[in-house]
């Protein structure tokens, strides 16, 4: 049975990294003593170890030893052993390279599916849809494959922006770029707001948090989710 958090971010205004969710993240992972982090998306380029030593200052609040994925000589075998899974944010386009470029995109999905507690905030949520055409950041490297795990049955915009109204800014909002994956792509795609975050429990898809989540699907127009919705019915 899938065991997953989706969270939009991993921090919130002047709180530490991770904090909002600390409370429902020792829950997730009660069964847990060791996670394995996957660093892969490199926020601002720092290094491997780098991001996996600040991970490992946010778990030991709630008594977590983090170990990285990239101290193991044979990464899929550490995925299909690991008793619970996290991936951090950064460059969705770094961390789907890497996962592709090692061949791990396939067991992690496995894995996951097969009810490996798993987080994933900011681009380790995005790749938690269908494809990671829905992100962000920047192309700044070159994926083989846009495919992602699909342990869900839609795509992800994370770190949702509505349209600031008084801002002077004449670019594209949020809702455009959706609008635009939609002219040439039918996947549905949500808008997950920050410090909200979605509970996968089996077929059950619930929206936590204190914020809405908007729903775009091809040729409608959007919809508000209220929290505490069940959206295992997007498809």
């Amino acid at each position: 049975m899938k065991n997953i958090i989706i969270a939009s971010t991993s921090t919130l205004s002047s709180e530490q990294y991770l904090d909002y969710l600390l409370p429902t993240l020792e829950l997730h992972f009660k069964n847990c003593t060791t996670l394995l982090f996957i660093p892969y998306a490199r926020p601002g380029g720092i290094s491997h170890q780098g991001y996996t030593d600040m991970v490992k200052l946010a778990f030991a609040k709630i008594n977590k030893k983090v170990v990285g994925l990239h101290e193991f000589d044979d990464a899929k075998k550490a995925i299909k052993e690991a008793s619970g899974i996290f991936t951090g944010g950064g460059n969705t386009f770094v961390l789907v390279s890497q996962l592709h470029k090692y061949n791990l995109m396939d067991v992690l999905a496995e894995t996951i599916k097969n009810g490996t507690p798993y987080l994933g905030t900011s681009a380790g949520s995005v790749i938690c849809g269908l494809t990671m055409q829905t992100t962000n950041d920047m192309p700044i490297v070159y994926p083989s494959s846009f495919q992602t795990l699909g342990v869900i049955s839609f795509n992800l915009n994370a770190h949702y922006l509505d349209p600031d109204t008084l801002s002077k800014h004449m670019g594209e909002t949020r809702e455009t770029r959706i609008k635009e994956f939609h002219t040439y792509n039918s996947t549905p795609v949500l808008g997950l707001r920050e410090g909200s975050w979605l509970d996968v429990k089996g077929n059950s898809i619930i929206l936590k948090g204190n914020l809405s989540a908007r729903l775009f699907k091809e040729s409608k127009s959007p919809e508000e989710l209220a929290s505490g919705t069940d959206l295992s019915y997007i498809k």
